[in-house]
């Protein structure tokens, strides 16, 4: 499973050397991350106020994994408002990429609102994700059934590692089959899933988005595929509930 930290850590020690530093850097820097995410860093010594950042990500898609050289104009819109006074997507991007933003260092801000503003910008890749997956939430049908139950929508932001959103009238319910090389990892995660259960349930965290693991796959994959449902993680489960305007 990918990193849950929203920004990329590497991108954006990149970015702050790059900012921080006292004399203008040549750079020509490709940054490789989990999930087939490429950046490609540029700045020149002959242009200090700018630094060019070139994104490839796999497109999140149904059913497959799509590697796609277009963005939807409502994801485009979103990377702009992460700071339009220092971001600016460049038309056409550079070749092999999704997206080429052009940083200008002299528009952000000094002292501790300079790391708040890089960090926004190490986070695009989350951003293009997210934007993605609320985009395929409002497509789909809440009312398309199978045998009495919600079909699952299968996502693949991965290789190999999909998972599954089954949109309800009043709830998403987000399932990921877990998936691991050690059998070390198995037992490390499924004392982990275990805790985290019992912690959900505690009147503490009353709350929470409601979690479940299951060595099995869940009632709402009911029909999905053998080579979706093999684990030997089991499946670990959140119930999210829409707001009125999802």
């Amino acid at each position: 499973m990918a990193c849950l930290e929203r920004a990329s850590p590497a991108l954006k020690d990149i970015l702050l050397k790059l900012y921080r530093a006292e004399k203008p850097m040549e750079t020509d820097h490709h940054l490789y991350e989990f999930g087939a995410v490429e950046y490609h860093i540029q700045c020149s010594a002959s242009d200090p106020h700018h630094i060019y950042l070139s994104i490839s990500t796999p497109l999140l898609s149904q059913g497959t994994l799509l590697i796609s050289h277009g963005l939807s104009h409502h994801t485009r819109e979103m990377v702009k408002g992460v700071n339009s006074d220092v971001v600016e997507i460049v038309e056409p991007p550079k070749e092999g990429y999704q997206l080429t933003l052009r940083l200008n260092l002299h528009k952000i801000p000094s002292g501790k609102d300079s790391i708040k503003v890089i960090t926004e910008i190490s986070a695009i890749q989350a951003v293009i994700l997210s934007t993605q997956l609320k985009e395929m939430l409002q497509n789909a049908n809440s009312q398309d059934t199978f045998q009495g139950m919600y079909k699952p929508i299968k996502l693949v932001y991965h290789p190999r590692e999909p998972f599954f959103v089954v949109r309800q009238p009043q709830k998403i319910i987000a399932v990921f089959p877990m998936r691991f090389k050690e059998k070390s990892d198995v037992i490390i995660a499924t004392a982990f899933f275990q805790e985290l259960m019992d912690v959900g349930s505690s009147q503490k965290w009353a709350k929470a988005p409601p979690c479940a693991w299951s060595p099995i796959p869940p009632p709402e994959l009911r029909g999905e595929t053998f080579e979706d449902l093999s684990t030997n993680g089991g499946f670990v489960s959140f119930g999210i509930f829409l707001f009125p305007n999802l």
